[in-house]
């Protein structure tokens, strides 16, 4: 019992208080109400104060008086105190204590006055109502107990059959036919029953069952016989008896239970006058037969699936499609009585006991049964109907009503969305994928969700918004569960296709994606009848893909529309492996899908970002060196696939963006390919000249003659792609994320990657990013662009954006910004001269570029602005080529085509009058707005010009020397840019020819085509594939303009005779223009141009001996872009051609890309030999006399170095004696040929030397320009006496005596002698001592092994087809230090350059 309420100090202190205190906590009890807490408190107290009796504690007549006190408190008190004795009768006739005992029957012995003999008889065992002599013995009593209980519940009674009359029951059977239509009532029948039975003497148990029967065959009068069997029985388990007989007499084999039979057995189960588990027994088959029967159809099914992907022999598929057969006509499915009582619940609206025989099958089981799953769709139907007339009924249905469930125990109708919750939803549920039996169920329910989804969006209450969160999640359950395998299960709905896209795409597409992966890899193993329809997709799309080629497309588009109405998931699967193993299928694919439904083209999306992201495949080939071409494939079908249909982008965008963010850019090539054909931007560096040149003007220009392709038609495709970037806010997180990704591709992404694999991810994600930066700025507005773009010092600082990228980017924004303030001033203040306008075009650019100015600052050190001016630096890279030239000859190319067009329009006879005059009035409009474009950009471009003029003095500061200004603006903007684009190099090298045209202050132009020209081996080794491109045109652009000076004296004059850019003297003072000594003449410029033609060869050769394939792909690339006016001089591309053979001789069988780059510039470089010079005739030999000597010659303020431009000069010309003067001794030197040919190998070693040392070489310029300085002091000094006394002739026959013998070992050794040894004091003074020793020791180690072959190598060379010398020697005459300062000058050069050209030759 519970603890103890009653404190012991009552019971000590009885007499005085305990006994009023007990009994007032009685009464306090007492008055309260009677649940059952209060009376198990008093049960609580009585039972203590009775055990203090047993105890002894307390004495019987005590506690007897107090009980008969309390008694009378409640009226219930004497059978609370009953259940009490009870409790004590049992605990203590478990007791040894024998007066415990006693006192227990003596204090209820006292208390039978107040508890009555009945309640005492009920619950206290025989022998304690024998010891108080309530009964007389307790073993009869016990017996007449049990014959009591017998007679009740296990007695029949026993009707004799031969005393009941049949008239009784034939009046029975007319009563209960009688019509039903009247004022009888079940109370007027049930009492003539009653009288029929107690006339005739009839067998209750009959009457039942003749009750049933007459309900069986009048089952529609369910309220009549329903309360009259309730009246009749009140023995749920007799009728529930009767009923299972009557089941068990139809589960006979072939024997079929009626309908009416499931229908009154389904009755009494909703009016609960049966239970189900009392007549679910008596019903077959059993529960694990049925299971058993699921497992079968299950394994069918996986059979048939296997079947379908197995190749067989067309007699087999006879064999098996017979045997089939055969099966189905001898299988008929058995009586399952339990689904039949299942269709009778669902029809009368009794789902409690319907789900109840549900979850007692395997799931979807039942539904799978067309019955039962037509009978759920019905039930539905009836509980929606208002919803639906009210929320969901389009506009102009008008539909049949139905009427509503009589049955008041049936599931209430939907009224609101609250109330689907309640009992559709599961409904929906247990149904699954077998709503496909009803269609029009299918759309009520997409269209009710359809509806609910606009109330949800247009929701603005929170509270309301959080209670719909929870309807929200159940319509996403049933589109995964119920709708996408009811629309497999559909055979070809378009319709439905359509009406669920309706409701589909109001969810984001991340829901929609979520739905469509369910769909595909997970429901269709979850249902038998879904494996097969799987297996059967799939068995029909490879008959299609077989068949489908260009010419079948309409055909097969409309099989593949039909297929993919139902099952899209499983054909696209199946059609997109066949593209990642076939690229050629990829148009007639595309072509094909015209025929599909919104949601098949949503669906289609889904399943290629799918397969991209498959993790299974490998995204490069098993080389690593390429991307695979199953993602190349998928790639540009997406492009296609995209731009042709209406399909949501943002899936695969916000894949592509999470893929970068994951440090991954193979995927870059998908965005590469949609941009491309959606948008019509093309990206390729192998664009014809006059595409650049087309790519250089206007929209309109670009579009014509910019591409390959005409590409047409992009307008509502890029509108598309916009929007969504828009949308979703993607534009400027891609291009950040691919800006990032190009460093990450070589530092992070690249580490284990082919160094090969790693330059085209490289590539590929700095094109994208041009790309897609370019139909940023083409396609979005002013306002979008400029709002989503930040500032160029936030790009750079904060968001870690490369200054190539982050200029890029901003400089569509600067041009709008600049056109929209130029507009805004015009209109401001009206005034139509040029000169007013330019004005205000100015101040624009001034309003716009200041914070630009201010904003670059911090991109860079202090120390670089002490040179540039951020104005220039922002200027530099705010410009494109648009802004500095017009392209007119690719407007006149163009408009010439359209005109072209319109008279083949007008001379085709076959083409219809109407179609003529719409082409001809496009091409007429076309040509129209290509003109205005010319107008417009050339009206622009005058603005820019001018603008320059008066901001170029302000351009350069120079604080440092020329040499560190030019270094800066090489490192900081052209070398950066010319490799970002070829438009971007084609505008590096127009940059730096308007700098010079604009007369800069403080511009040296040959040092900045000198640095450019001299050592281009670390940028050319630095370069990917695509930037190798993009140099190779800056260099072409560059050597286009020194061409162009080179070729003309009058052209030279006209544009460099008095430009500061050519001056030679560096002051202090800047540049007077008054000294015309102080510039470079023309012949002494087609000097230094010939050093820039050496120069590159030598680089090049270089490149080409290195065995590197990143240096010889990369220079290859280079000198087949500058292959128009490179090279030029004779020897240099015979020494070119010689080193390329070698290299496809080499590379044929090694690395066959590098051997077809080889072949293809090969015979490009034949082709070009006709154009080629003897160098005489590229520069003139003898040299002009100079006013200034290069000892007087300055290097800024400072004087603190020698001037780059003399130098260089300078250097061309000892070099080109040099070899001139060893070429002159071609036709007297036979055995020197010879000894030639002999000593083949150390040439080559002396080759190999100066190749390797190249690099190194640079590192003395200031050794180099000492040296050259000296060789134009002998020149100068020849041109005043140039050998014309009779010694210097004896002299000279002398020597061309010495040079005849074959042995000639004196000349050229001693040369390098004295070269070394001046060599190596000045490279002490010059260089760093271990370096320059371990240089020299190599030389003079290689010129040790090969001191007798100086003169063979010269000859060699010669017989090349070397340059002939017009330089004399005159060694006779001058002194001693002169003749080893003229040796030394003169084999400075050979040395160092006709050994490499022997090597190559």
């Amino acid at each position: 019992m519970a603890a103890l309420i009653l404190p012991s100090d009552w019971i000590k202190n009885w007499d005085k208080s305990g006994k009023n205190e007990f009994f007032q906590f009685f009464q306090d009890l007492a008055g309260k109400p009677s649940s059952n807490e209060f009376v198990k408190d008093l049960q609580t107290a009585l039972y203590e104060l009775c055990w203090h009796v047993i105890q002894g504690s307390l004495k019987v007549d005590v506690a007897a008086g107090l009980l008969a006190d309390v008694l009378e408190l409640r009226d219930d008190m004497p059978s609370i105190l009953a259940d009490v004795f009870c409790i004590l009768d049992i605990e203590t006739g478990c007791l040894e204590e024998k007066h415990k005992r006693d006192h227990f029957t003596q204090l209820v012995g006292t208390c039978l006055i107040c508890v009555p003999d009945g309640m005492l008889k009920e619950r206290l065992d025989p022998e304690t109502l024998e010891s108080l002599g309530l009964i007389k013995q307790a073993q009869q009593f016990n017996q007449k107990i049990v014959k009591i209980k017998t007679k009740l519940f296990y007695k029949q009674q026993k009707f004799n059959l031969l005393r009941e009359e049949n008239e009784g029951y034939a009046k029975l059977i007319t009563e209960l036919g009688q019509d039903l239509s009247g004022n009888l009532t079940s109370h007027l029948v049930l009492e003539n029953i009653k009288s029929l039975i107690g006339c005739f003497n009839l067998d209750p148990n009959r009457v039942l069952d003749i009750i049933l029967e007459v309900y069986e065959c009048r089952s529609e009068h369910d309220e009549f016989f329903i309360p009259l069997i309730k009246s009749y029985m009140c023995e749920h388990q007799t009728l529930c008896h009767m009923l299972g007989f009557k089941f068990k007499f139809h589960q006979e084999p072939n024997g079929e239970t009626p309908s009416s039979l499931y229908h009154i057995a389904a009755a009494l189960l909703q009016h609960n006058l049966i239970a189900l588990e009392d007549l679910y027994v008596h019903l077959l088959p059993l529960d694990s037969s049925i299971v058993e029967e699921h497992k079968r159809e299950i394994l069918e099914a996986k059979q048939i699936a296997r079947k379908l992907t197995m190749v067989l022999v067309p007699s087999e598929k006879t064999e098996d499609k017979e045997k089939e057969k055969e099966e189905e006509k001898n299988e008929k499915p058995p009586d399952n009585q339990k689904l039949g009582l299942l269709e009778a619940l669902l029809r009368i609206g009794d789902w409690q006991h319907a789900q109840s025989i549900m979850d007692q099958m395997p799931a979807f089981y039942a539904t799978s049964h067309k019955a039962i799953a037509i009978a759920l769709c019905q039930l539905l139907h009836l509980i929606m109907e208002p919803l639906y007339r009210r929320a969901a009924v389009p506009k102009g249905a008008k539909g049949s009503l139905m009427m509503p469930l009589w049955s008041k125990q049936a599931l209430r109708p939907a009224e609101s969305f609250d109330d689907l919750s309640r009992g559709v939803f599961t409904m929906l549920c247990y149904l699954g994928p077998h709503l496909s039996h009803d269609p029009i169920l299918f759309a009520k329910i997409v269209r009710l969700g359809k509806s609910f989804m606009k109330e949800y969006q247009s929701e603005s209450r929170q509270d309301t918004k959080d209670r719909m969160d929870s309807l929200l999640s159940c319509f996403l359950s049933i589109a995964d569960q119920v709708l996408l395998p009811s629309l497999s299960l559909m055979e070809c709905n378009a319709c439905m296709s359509e009406e669920l896209w309706g409701f589909f795409k109001l969810f984001p597409y991340q829901h929609r994606y979520r739905l469509y992966g369910q769909w595909k890899n997970e429901t269709y193993g979850n249902h038998p009848l879904l494996v097969k329809i799987k297996a059967q997709t799939v068995d029909r799309a490879k008959y299609i893909m077989k068949r489908l080629t260009k010419e079948n497309v309409k055909p097969s588009g409309r099989q593949i529309g039909k297929l993919s109405h139902s099952n899209p998931t499983i054909l696209f699967d199946y059609i997109l492996s066949q593209i990642q193993w076939y690229d050629n299928l990829i148009t007639p694919v595309v072509d094909s899908l015209k025929y599909l439904t919104s949601l098949n083209y949503d669906v289609l999306a889904y399943c290629i970002i799918e397969a991209l992201a498959n993790p299974e495949k490998e995204k490069m080939k098993h080389d690593d060196t390429t991307i695979s071409s199953w993602l190349q494939s998928l790639a540009s079908l997406c492009g296609a696939v995209f731009r042709k249909y209406p399909i949501e982008l943002a899936g695969l965008l916000q894949y592509v963006t999470n893929q970068l963010k994951a440090g991954k850019s193979f995927d870059l090539l998908i965005l590469k390919e949609v941009v491309q054909k959606m948008a019509g931007i093309e990206i390729t560096d192998e664009m014809t000249v006059e595409q650049l040149e087309a790519m250089t003007g206007g929209e309109q220009l670009k579009a014509e003659g910019g591409y390959f392709g005409q590409i047409r038609n992009t307008k509502k495709s890029s509108q598309r792609l916009k929007d969504a970037l828009l949308d979703h806010e993607l534009a400027l997180p891609l291009c950040l994320l691919m800006a990032q990704q190009r460093n990450g591709v070589v530092f992070s992404e690249g580490g284990e990657k082919h160094l090969k694999l790693v330059g085209k991810l490289y590539d590929q994600c700095h094109d994208t990013l041009v790309q897609f930066g370019g139909f940023l700025a083409s396609n979005l507005s002013t306002e979008d662009y400029i709002k989503r773009v930040p500032s160029v010092d936030v790009l750079c600082n904060q968001l870690h954006t490369p200054h190539d990228a982050a200029f890029f980017l901003s400089r569509p924004m600067y041009a709008h910004q600049i056109l929209s303030k130029y507009d805004e001033l015009k209109k401001a203040e009206k005034g139509n001269r040029q000169q007013q306008k330019v004005h205000k075009y100015i101040a624009a650019c001034e309003q716009i570029m200041a914070p630009v100015h201010e904003a670059v600052v911090s991109l860079h050190l202090p120390k670089v602005w002490d040179d540039l001016r951020p104005q220039f630096y922002a200027t530099f890279w705010s410009l494109t080529m648009y802004d500095l030239a017009v392209p007119h000859n690719a407007y006149d190319r163009e408009v010439n085509k359209l005109k072209m067009q319109i008279k083949a329009i007008d001379e085709n006879t076959e083409m219809p009058l109407n179609k003529k005059k719409k082409e001809k009035e496009r091409c007429t409009a076309l040509q129209d707005k290509l003109q205005e474009e010319e107008k417009k950009q050339l009206e622009h471009v005058q603005r820019v010009l001018h603008r320059l003029k008066l901001e170029k003095d302000n351009w350069l500061l120079a604080k440092s020397t020329k040499n560190e200004t030019i270094t800066k603006f090489l490192q900081l903007c052209i070398f950066p840019r010319c490799v970002f684009s070829a438009i971007d190099a084609v505008y590096c090298a127009r940059f730096v020819e308007l700098v010079h045209q604009q007369k800069t202050p403080n511009f040296c132009t040959l040092l900045c085509y000198d640095r450019v020209f001299s050592d281009i081996i670390y940028t050319v080794a630095s370069c990917t594939e695509n930037e190798s491109r993009r140099y190779g045109r800056f260099l072409c652009c560059m050597l286009e303009t020194v061409t162009r000076w080179h070729s003309d004296r009058a052209v030279y004059e006209k544009e460099c005779g008095n430009y500061p850019g050519f001056l030679t003297i560096f002051r202090a003072s800047g540049f007077d223009g008054g000294n015309k000594a102080d510039q470079l003449d023309y012949e002494n410029f087609r000097h230094v141009a010939h050093k820039w033609h050496y120069k590159l060869t030598k680089a090049s050769v270089h490149c080409l001996e290195t065995g590197e394939y990143t240096h010889i792909r990369n220079i290859l690339i280079v000198l087949t872009k500058i292959l128009p006016w490179y090279p030029k001089v004779l020897n240099l591309g015979q020494a070119l051609e010689c080193r390329v053979h070698k290299i496809c001789q080499e590379e044929k069988e090694k690395r066959p890309d590098l051997y077809a780059l080889a072949m293809g510039y090969s015979g490009q470089l034949k082709g070009r030999k006709v154009h080629m010079v003897p160098e005489n005739e590229f520069h003139h030999k003898e040299q002009p006399v100079r006013s200034a000597t290069p000892g007087t010659l300055q290097n800024g303020p400072g004087n603190t170095g020698k001037p780059a431009v003399t130098a260089a000069a300078s250097t061309g010309k000892a070099e080109e004696g040099a070899v001139e003067d060893s070429d002159k001794s071609k036709d007297k030197s036979q055995a020197v040929q010879k000894t030639a040919s002999k000593n083949s190998t150390a040439a080559n070693k002396v080759n190999n030397s100066n190749g390797s040392s190249t690099p190194n070489s640079t590192k003395g310029s200031k050794e180099k320009e000492d040296k050259e300085k000296t060789t134009k002091e002998k020149k100068e000094k020849k041109d005043k006496n140039p050998g014309s006394t009779p010694e210097a002739k004896a002299g000279g026959k002398d020597k061309q005596k010495e040079e005849k013998p074959t042995d000639s070992k004196e000349k050229t050794p001693k040369a390098d002698k004295d070269k070394r040894k001046d060599d190596k004091k000045e490279e002490k003074s010059k260089i760093d001592g271990k370096s320059a020793e371990k240089e020299w020791s190599k030389e003079r180690d290689v010129s040790n092994d090969s001191k007798t072959k100086e003169g063979s190598k010269v000859e060699k060379s010669a017989g090349a087809g070397s340059m002939k010398s017009l330089v004399p020697r005159s060694e006779g005459v001058e002194s001693e230090r002169e003749q080893k300062r003229r040796k030394l000058d003169t084999h400075s050069s050979p040395s160092h350059s006709s050994a490499v050209k022997v090597s190559m030759a």
